[in-house]
């Protein structure tokens, strides 16, 4: 299966997930290349990761994160082209 690169953005309304999250994100940490949190105080914290794998993996991060209660995920993604 093809690869493919692209990000996910995780909002985090519910605090007490947050460890649930991290889990979920080192369990899948082969396909992710980067990662941007963005805590808040206030409000809905949100972490940004840039992942690289097949849509099965990428899938599989964003169906597993979105079972979570008080957390949303977005996803997209774009062919990995090589050059």
């Amino acid at each position: 299966m093809d690869k493919r690169i692209g990000t996910v953005i995780i909002g985090i309304e519910n605090r007490e997930s947050a460890s649930n999250v991290n889990a979920i994100i080192s369990k899948h940490s082969d396909i992710v290349i980067g990662r941007l949190g963005l805590p808040r105080t206030e409000g809905m914290s949100l972490i940004n990761l840039v992942v690289e794998g097949t849509t099965d993996e990428i899938g599989s991060l964003t169906g597993q994160l979105g079972k979570l209660d008080g957390i949303e995920v977005k996803s997209a993604v774009l062919p990995l082209v090589a050059m």
